[in-house]
């Protein structure tokens, strides 16, 4: 299964919107997956393991806390670039991946790309489409619930 799409974060056009920085942008991204309970609904808990930094990328190994059942990933933070979130496959669901990445197409037209990726064999476990369709809409909403908290600590200089 493999599904994307893009947020628009800065809209010259529309002066209404605060543009943020890609900084601003990247430090949300960042306390994203620091503090992930802030942004993922459910979520009653995360331990951090272990940080590795190797120069250019960090590495955290955590532990998600969703009550009745634990989700154990890992997450590579490439500054101001993009963020990978590698899920281990549990007896719940199986493996699977999501890359936000940071697009500017033009100075200061920045977007942010969510790609979600998960090891669904053909057939075993595959989706109808109403389902799929459903599961893909509470995908965006959440992501643009991302992008709202990013906002809000913005306008608070929370990020800078």
């Amino acid at each position: 299964m493999r599904y994307e799409h893009l947020v628009e974060i800065n809209d010259p056009l529309n002066p209404l919107l605060e543009p943020l920085s890609r900084a601003q942008l990247w430090r949300g991204l960042v306390r994203r997956a620091e503090q992930p309970t802030e942004f993922v609904l459910g979520l009653v808990g995360a331990t951090i393991h272990r940080r590795i930094e190797d120069g250019t990328e960090v590495e955290l190994q955590r532990t998600l806390d969703f009550g009745p059942f634990q989700v154990h990933d890992r997450v590579r933070l490439a500054p101001l670039s993009h963020t990978q979130i590698h899920t281990e496959a549990s007896a719940h669901f199986p493996a699977s991946r999501l890359l936000i990445r940071i697009e500017e197409p033009a100075l200061e037209q920045l977007y942010l790309r969510f790609v979600y990726e998960s090891d669904v064999a053909d057939g075993a476990g595959a989706l109808d489409a109403t389902t799929a369709a459903l599961r893909n809409q509470a995908y965006e909403s959440a992501d643009l619930d991302t992008v709202a908290l990013i906002r809000r600590l913005a306008e608070q200089g929370e990020l800078g």
